[in-house]
């Protein structure tokens, strides 16, 4: 049996991760395990229930502070890559608990993995931190599953040699088909339905979160039959703009946070997202939903290019003009909501496990030859 441990601490990672390990678990080659750093608490917790995953290893989280978070995590994943053998490491996509854990694999000499590889912008404030991490990870990885032509071709023009490249297609799809599968997901409402909006990214925190919320609201007053559905983040510096702006205007809808399958209905049920989310941009053409993405880049430029997908970043001026567009010109939304999904078909974590297998075949008939 290979000793497989899968690193996760946000919940993106854990959407992501969740379809290969369960492949990973009906193998009967690989004990899978999953350890949770803890980055994400509540929301993590929801996100792992969503999809019967329980973790093997917890880890306590140190201090409120990225510091504090980042040295707790790595002297704890020491400990735990020093209780076993392990025959693999899996990290998924940017986060500080992927970079630790890409860290422990590397410094104990164990194989690293790195799900949903090769995706740049290659400007390091945008998204920070988030774009030195995934670069970084990439040097220090030896299988790398790109899930698109261009995260796969990011990675050869990086020196990245072929046989270590793996495209695979995005596990989020892998995820969405579960849930629809498990949970009984589909489009619930007849007519337009709401416009979903989402938040949450740190370069749109001040002044851009503000213009964010003050496009919603013109658009909610100029459209009162259009329902707009805002899971607002628990960060602060979100909650409070977005409180005081569109607080109290009857059409706009402020929850907490949804959980994953709650945000897949939301997305089922939508007529247009407005989002800084990189998952969201690669979950929303599933259902056919266009996507207005409030950034002034994105490591996720496929979806754009496909036509599902339009860059218009956080200004006001271009979220209303964005949103009415689409509104009158019922052709031009349809133009793009009838573009399919170009980040994978669903079977992405069947190709790593694949991979895996193909690997430790190899190694184990040269361990033979060499014995």
């Amino acid at each position: 049996m290979h000793n497989i441990l899968i690193i996760s601490g946000t919940r993106p990672e854990i959407i992501k991760l969740a379809p290969l390990y369960h492949a990973l678990d009906e193998t009967t080659w690989a004990r899978v395990r999953w350890l949770h750093t803890g980055q994400h608490d509540e929301m993590a917790k929801q996100i792992l229930n969503c999809f019967d995953v329980v973790p093997d290893i917890t880890l306590t989280r140190a201090g409120s502070s990225l510091l504090d978070f980042s040295t707790g995590c790595r002297v704890q994943l020491e400990a735990v890559m020093a209780a076993r053998k392990w025959s693999m490491v899996v990290v998924q996509g940017d986060t500080e608990s992927a970079f630790q854990g890409a860290l422990a694999a590397f410094y104990n000499r164990v194989p690293l993995a790195h799900v949903e590889a090769g995706l740049r912008t290659y400007n390091l404030d945008r998204p920070f931190p988030e774009e030195g991490l995934r670069q970084m990870i990439g040097r220090l990885s030896q299988f790398h599953f790109p899930p698109t032509p261009r995260a796969e071709s990011s990675l050869q023009i990086e020196g990245i040699a072929d046989e270590r490249i793996h495209m695979t297609g995005n596990t989020v799809i892998d995820a969405q088909q579960w849930t629809c599968k498990n949970r009984g997901v589909k489009r619930r409402v007849e007519g337009r339905g709401h416009l979903l909006v989402t938040v949450h990214r740190r370069e749109n925190w001040g002044h851009d979160v503000a213009e964010i919320c003050h496009a919603i609201a013109e658009l909610a007053r100029q459209q009162p039959d259009l329902q707009v559905l805002f899971p607002v983040h628990l960060n602060p510096i979100v909650q409070g703009p977005v409180n005081s702006i569109l607080g109290g205007i009857p059409n706009v809808s402020l929850t907490p946070p949804l959980d994953y399958t709650e945000m897949q209905q939301a997305l089922a049920d939508a007529w247009l997202v407005l989002t800084d989310s990189g998952g969201l941009q690669e979950e929303a053409p599933t259902f056919g939903v266009p996507v207005l993405v409030l950034r002034e880049e994105t490591e996720r430029p496929e979806a754009v290019d496909a036509g599902c997908a339009l860059l218009i970043g956080p200004t006001r001026r271009a979220i209303v003009d964005g949103v009415t567009r689409l509104h009158k010109q019922p052709d031009a939304y349809r133009r793009m909501a009838q573009i399919a999904n170009p980040f994978g078909d669903g079977k992405a974590s069947a190709r790593i496990v694949k991979t895996f297998a193909n690997h430790f075949a190899v190694e184990t008939a040269e361990l033979a030859l060499a014995a």
